[in-house]
């Protein structure tokens, strides 16, 4: 039996690599601060060349379609920022947070699902370097 790794559009390549929280990948001169980062990045990198077509099938239809839907929304919960109660309807004050913390979960999911560790823009809302 051969094995014949999936091919990622450039575009999903993108994506996978900053829901991760990796820097972009530019002309593939990878240059970091840390050497630690440059060994994760280079991990992440390994694993998308040399993935099947059913585990890439999760990345597209399970990670990449729920993170982008998710990330999407969360500019769309900013406005209504304004507005704190309406008739009996009262808006989530933590709503945009709460929208975060969701897209980040899902990141962590797919760093998960990949054998990676998070990034070093991971989570920026956080403030948390994982290391």
């Amino acid at each position: 039996m051969t094995f014949t790794a999936y091919t990622f559009t450039d575009a999903q390549l993108v994506d996978i690599r900053r829901f991760c929280g990796y820097p972009v990948y530019g002309s593939g001169a990878v240059v970091f601060p840390a050497p630690w980062t440059m060994k994760q990045y280079m991990a992440l990198e390994y694993k998308l060349q040399n993935i099947n077509t059913d585990e890439a099938n999760v990345v597209i239809n399970t990670y990449l379609a729920n993170l982008t839907t998710l990330e999407t929304a969360i500019p769309a919960a900013s406005a209504n920022l304004d507005t704190d109660a309406a008739a009996v309807w009262t808006h989530n004050k933590n709503e945009q947070r709460d929208r975060e913390r969701l897209f980040d979960g899902w990141r962590m999911r797919l760093c998960q699902f990949l054998g990676v560790p998070p990034g070093p823009n991971f989570s920026a809302t956080s403030g948390a370097l994982v290391v």
